[in-house]
């Protein structure tokens, strides 16, 4: 099981991204700038992914006891986690999309988990991360994995929120004073 639930998550994570980004993709009639953190994102997930299974298996001092307790909260954190993120897209709807883009008719959202975080999807994927380091049962792994891919998540943000300010003015920076970004009352 050990073996097994880390490559299930990662593959059922990995298809959900694909699905997102073959179906989410922004049409003409968008604004924005990705300023790169697309691609930036991806390649600092995959790598940071590659790191924690290596240092899994390579470095056993960072064993976490009892790995079964871990491995299972790892798997429940991260079937919650994606249940968060994929109801944060369903609830932006067609303003969802995989960059950074505007919609000419864009609106804010606040409904849903919008309501407490401006994030919430990427809360869920920052979860769903950490759910997925836990199944490999070394806390450096957990670490090596969850710092690099916070910080792009935080690049992706500034780059998101500079967008939606531009387009939405106001409204937006009154909404961003009421709100956190990932955690409600916290960050």
């Amino acid at each position: 099981m050990k073996i097994f639930s880390p490559a299930l998550l990662g593959f059922a994570y990995l298809t959900s991204e694909v699905l997102l980004v073959v179906t989410r993709r922004a049409h003409r009639g968008t604004s924005g700038g990705d300023a790169y953190s697309l691609g930036l994102l991806w390649s600092v997930i995959g790598l940071s992914i590659f790191a924690a299974i290596k240092i899994a298996f390579a470095w056993p001092a960072g064993r976490l006891p009892n790995a079964e307790i871990w491995t299972l909260a790892g798997i429940l954190i991260f079937i919650a986690a994606l249940i968060l993120r994929w109801t944060s897209i369903i609830q932006l709807g067609r303003f969802f999309t995989v960059d950074v883009a505007i919609a000419a008719d864009h609106q804010l959202v606040e409904d849903g988990p919008y309501r407490y975080v401006r994030h919430p999807s990427y809360t869920g994927a920052l979860f769903a991360f950490l759910g997925f380091g836990l199944t490999l049962g070394n806390w450096a792994s957990v670490v090596v994995m969850m710092v690099p891919i916070f910080l792009v998540f935080t690049y992706r943000i500034k780059v998101e929120e500079r967008a939606l300010v531009a387009a939405l003015g106001e409204s937006y920076v009154a909404y961003r004073q009421r709100t956190k970004r990932l955690l409600p009352f916290i960050y």
